[in-house]
């Protein structure tokens, strides 16, 4: 596995909001931290970006739900989308904050 994510640093896209603006976006780290994933820096990966493992559970949730249909998809789908909207910006939030200070 290390073969493969040995050189994906050079093909990751530039955040062009923190390009042109000068300040870093929500997503900015999203990359990295699934980068950290596949290297096994499981606990770099969340430090990275909190909301990657709520994401990887929204999306695996979805792919799994288009093959078999739960019960309350549609709620389970709306909780997990506003619990990864939650930690996304606050997180955000946060790191803006400590970086003021």
């Amino acid at each position: 596995m290390l073969i493969i994510t040995e050189g994906i640093e050079d093909y990751m896209l530039p955040c062009l909001n923190k390009k042109i603006l000068g300040f870093e976006c929500m997503g900015c780290g999203i990359q990295r931290s699934i980068a950290l994933i596949l290297n096994g820096q499981f606990i770099d990966a969340f430090y990275m970006y909190p909301a990657i493992y709520t994401l990887i559970g929204f999306f695996g949730f979805l792919i799994i739900n288009s093959f078999k249909n739960f019960k309350n998809s549609n709620k389970i789908i709306f909780i997990l989308a506003i619990s990864n909207v939650i930690i996304i910006v606050g997180s955000y939030l946060i790191k803006l904050y400590l970086k003021q200070t």
